[in-house]
């Protein structure tokens, strides 16, 4: 039904250029600098940024609300927004101080052992 045909092998020709030798079997991976430190100064700021905007906020929001309860109608609105900048700065930092927290548990080698599989993986 399908015939395979019969092809003969072609000799391949190295393609190196007389300036380089030839790397070839070389085990050893390019070096590469390590970015964690760079990793953790970048997390470390932001994680400062986003707490700093959140005491902001939860000020301007207090503020607001002191505005809002003196009579002026409009400070509620922007009371409200103060509120849900203040809620996202919080998560972002949050968020970026649990990546901090991981990365620098990864520097010093204390990673968490690997989960187990249920119960299937312990048979």
């Amino acid at each position: 039904m399908f015939r395979v045909s019969r092809v003969s092998p072609v000799r391949m020709k190295s393609v190196t250029t007389p300036h380089r030798p030839s790397r070839a079997g070389s085990r050893r991976a390019a070096t590469s600098r390590s970015t964690v430190g760079r990793d953790v100064i970048l997390l470390s700021l932001g994680t400062l940024v986003a707490l700093v905007a959140w005491l902001y906020l939860v000020r301007a929001a207090i503020h607001f609300g002191a505005n809002a309860r003196d009579g002026q109608h409009a400070a509620w609105a922007l009371m409200t927004l103060a509120i849900v900048g203040a809620i996202a700065c919080l998560f972002i930092g949050l968020m970026l101080l649990s990546e901090l927290v991981r990365l620098l548990s990864h520097r010093r080698g204390n990673t968490p052992p690997p989960p187990s599989g249920g119960k299937r993986a312990a048979r």
